[in-house]
């Protein structure tokens, strides 16, 4: 079963870990809800709820089960450092049924990384 999932930083089309999506499905550029924000863990993004949020641009892709795994890890899921939650999203995507990895260890000290990751 395929799982749509928003990708924000090196993940995205061109950067460095967008070899983790081939042969997956894009489906089209997405921004959400300003409800986000992105620090910069050195060399990738983490994306958090903030009440100061921004508008975070990325991509839909449809994923299958083996990329989700593949991803889990990249994204160091099993010890808590993102975790793939519901992400909420500017329309025509808002009531979408599409994921996200939130960042879930502390931001202190780590610089803001703005609406748009670039490497």
């Amino acid at each position: 079963m395929k799982q749509r999932l928003f990708v924000y930083g090196t993940l995205k089309r061109g950067l460095s870990n967008s070899h983790y999506l081939a042969g997956q499905t894009f489906v089209t550029e997405a921004q959400t809800q300003p409800v986000y924000r992105m620090a910069d863990c050195g060399g990738y993004p983490g994306m958090y709820p903030s009440d100061e949020g921004l508008s975070i641009h990325g991509e839909i892709w449809e994923v299958d089960a083996e990329a989700r795994k593949q991803l889990d890890i990249l994204e160091d899921v099993g010890v808590g450092l993102y975790e793939l939650v519901p992400v909420e999203l500017l329309p025509p995507f808002n009531d979408a049924d599409v994921w996200t990895y939130l960042y879930r260890w502390s931001i202190k000290g780590k610089p803001d990384a703005g609406a748009e990751w670039t490497e």
